[in-house]
């Protein structure tokens, strides 16, 4: 039997920092974009990049690119407590892996004031 030794390659990463000052209290933008450079950034193949809002009154999520329901998401979450864990978005064959209709998006609970979200991204 024949073995094959195995070198394993160091991680590779990268940090980007995104400051947002949105004119309104409560506003969604589509970050994706933003998320894809910080991942080609890192020229990596395969891993996570780690998006996280970095104030209380923020986050980021996840849905279908579809602004109708984006006057439903700020109604809803007007009401609720939203997570506090961040958000890590797989990266597969050098692509972030998300569904064919989703985006990333950072919303803004309580703006008009400068806020920053990290991205990180890791892998291989």
């Amino acid at each position: 039997m024949n073995s094959i030794a195995h070198t394993p390659q160091p991680m590779k990463t990268h940090t980007d920092y995104l400051i947002f000052n949105t004119k309104q209290r409560q506003q969604i933008i589509d970050i994706t974009d933003k998320v894809e450079q910080c991942r080609a950034s890192a020229d990596i193949d395969d891993g996570m990049v780690l998006v996280s809002a970095m104030h209380i009154s923020a986050s980021v999520f996840v849905n279908d690119h579809e602004p109708n329901l984006w006057q439903d998401i700020l109604q809803w979450l007007e009401n609720e407590i939203a997570p506090w864990d961040p958000p890590r978005y797989p990266v597969t064959k050098a692509r972030l892996d998300l569904g064919p209709w989703q985006r990333i998006f950072y919303g803004e609970w309580d703006g008009q004031r400068p806020k920053r979200v990290v991205l990180k991204a890791m892998g291989m």
